[in-house]
């Protein structure tokens, strides 16, 4: 049986990640408070003005700066604060949308950009979704069974952590996710409609807990499976709340 174990959101783009007991899904939006904040850098072609969703390529992302891997967040829903840890920086907080909390941010994120990277100068907010990956409002979801079978032909235990995704599931067959494209998931009342694979990038072969290169995810993905992709995107349809432990049926 399919079942949630865990939820996730990221409150800033690529920086930091946070554990959830439930979250309260709308039709059309992204995960709720994921991605909402993003990072820019000085090569983006997004300005301050900017409140629409734009590409990943705009940010400051892992995949340029393995070290921002080991961030992990707590968000204040209620006074829109967030707090960052990292285990070579200790933490952080503030507001994101406060010029001077987002410029404090972003200082104490700087020892984690190399130099030879683009540089991040502000933090913008999209106002209708999360700045996903995707160009539709997803929401990702990964499978715990097809991480243990890669983990398996790497022979170390790969975290769950690398894919930074908003649900996972367990008790389903090795990548089988990959045959819902085009189906629908149900939790309870909530009805996803799941859209596409997710091709993945250089920031899972960090170490979620140390920022450092440990694994080339991607070659294995390559070699071993003839793809790039971990994970699927999903949009939601019908609403509601879900909780870990929930039982997921596959339409």
């Amino acid at each position: 049986m399919a079942q949630i174990t865990e939820l996730y959101r990221h409150p800033i783009k690529a920086h930091g990640r946070e554990a959830l007991k439930s979250a309260t899904l709308t039709v059309g939006k992204t995960f709720p408070w994921d991605r909402v904040w993003a990072v820019v850098h000085d090569a983006s072609k997004v300005d301050r003005s900017n409140t629409d969703w734009a590409r990943c390529v705009n940010f400051s992302r892992a995949a340029k700066a393995l070290g921002l891997m080991a961030i992990t967040a707590e968000l204040d829903t209620d006074a829109g604060t967030v707090r960052l840890t990292h285990p070579d920086l200790g933490d952080v907080s503030g507001n994101p949308d406060k010029t001077e909390d987002a410029a404090r941010l972003i200082a104490w994120a700087k020892p984690l950009m190399p130099a030879d990277r683009a540089q991040s100068v502000f933090i913008t907010k999209a106002t209708d979704r999360g700045m996903t990956d995707s160009a539709f409002a997803s929401i990702s979801i990964n499978s715990h069974g097809s991480l243990r079978d890669l983990s398996d032909r790497a022979g170390m235990e790969l975290s769950p952590h690398r894919w930074r995704g908003n649900i996972w599931l367990d008790g389903i067959e090795p990548w089988a996710e990959f045959d819902w494209i085009g189906r629908q998931l149900r939790i309870g009342d909530v009805q996803l409609a799941v859209r596409e694979r997710i091709t993945r990038c250089k920031a899972t072969t960090a170490n979620p807990e140390t920022g450092k290169f440990e694994f080339d995810t991607l070659a294995l993905l390559n070699t071993g499976y003839g793809h790039q992709d971990f994970g699927v995107f999903a949009e939601v349809i019908t609403g509601g709340k879900i909780r870990t432990g929930d039982k997921v049926d596959i339409l």
